[in-house]
């Protein structure tokens, strides 16, 4: 798996699989980092790729303090199941 890339001038973090990107577009703020929207390509769908995308956001958020606010639906669920990173939610 690839690993984390912090794309600020598209804020967004993304994670290439197999030639495609999943993305999350954030914003951040106050030591909060807010989940707008979270996507995989049609290619990766299924495949768990938005939730990899996940896990590694959670470790970034948790390695710097961050607590995270999920506008995104997906992120929202993700994170409200997540035994391991539920604590950093807002």
């Amino acid at each position: 798996m690839s690993e984390l890339r912090d794309n600020t001038s598209a804020s967004q973090y993304e994670l290439d699989e197999n030639g495609h990107t999943s993305f999350a577009r954030y914003r951040k703020q106050d030591g909060v980092l807010t989940i707008m929207y979270v996507e995989a390509p049609p290619e990766l769908r299924g495949t768990g790729a938005a939730g990899r995308l996940m896990t590694q956001v959670a470790e970034e958020a948790r390695k710097n303090n961050w607590r995270v606010v999920p506008v995104c639906g997906y992120a929202a669920g993700w994170l409200r199941r997540s035994k391991q990173y539920g604590d950093l939610v807002l």
